[in-house]
């Protein structure tokens, strides 16, 4: 893997905290609209029948499974964290930039999540394709970054993930 100038990795560390606190913000504000306009598990079409923005309280995981157990979820949440964390602390010079925007990715929608539950006991849903389970920002965040480290995996790619790091 080639080495970044000084300047250069000053700009692609920048360039990561930037674009973890646009999609942290991204997921915490959205949220906080949903909180203020719409009463829980009601129901806003956007686009009727295809897409609705509803509030739900997602006391689960994925799809509400495995409800009400928010300490257990708390405490993946927090453990996510500190080994996403460490990893790219220890291992950043070996992560190519996809991954590091992978991890980022993960760990932005990971914290917008814990967040929730910490603060509500739950996490506030509230994008409603009427084909899928409701979700929010952060719930793609995280499924982006997993489906680019599987990308990463699955590619030939000499600066993957699980090489060198």
């Amino acid at each position: 893997m080639s080495k970044l100038t000084g300047k250069q990795e000053i700009k692609s560390i920048l360039f990561l905290y930037l674009f973890a606190a646009f999609l942290y913000g991204l997921d915490r504000v959205t949220k906080l609209l949903v909180i203020s306009k719409i009463k829980p598990d009601a129901s806003i079409p956007v686009v009727s029948g295809i897409f609705h923005i509803t509030y739900v309280q997602n006391t689960g995981v994925a799809f509400g499974l495995f409800k009400d157990i928010p300490f257990f979820f708390i405490c993946v949440g927090l453990l996510a964290v500190i080994l996403i964390v460490s990893f790219l602390v220890k291992k950043y010079d070996k992560i190519c930039f996809r991954d590091r925007i992978a991890l980022v990715t993960i760990l932005s929608g990971t914290l917008g999540n814990l967040v929730d539950r910490i603060r509500h006991g739950y996490v506030v849903d509230f994008l409603d394709f009427r084909v899928w389970p409701v979700f929010n920002i952060a719930d793609s965040a995280i499924c982006i970054g997993v489906f680019l480290l599987m990308v990463s995996f699955f590619t030939n790619s000499t600066t993957r993930l699980t090489r060198n790091a």
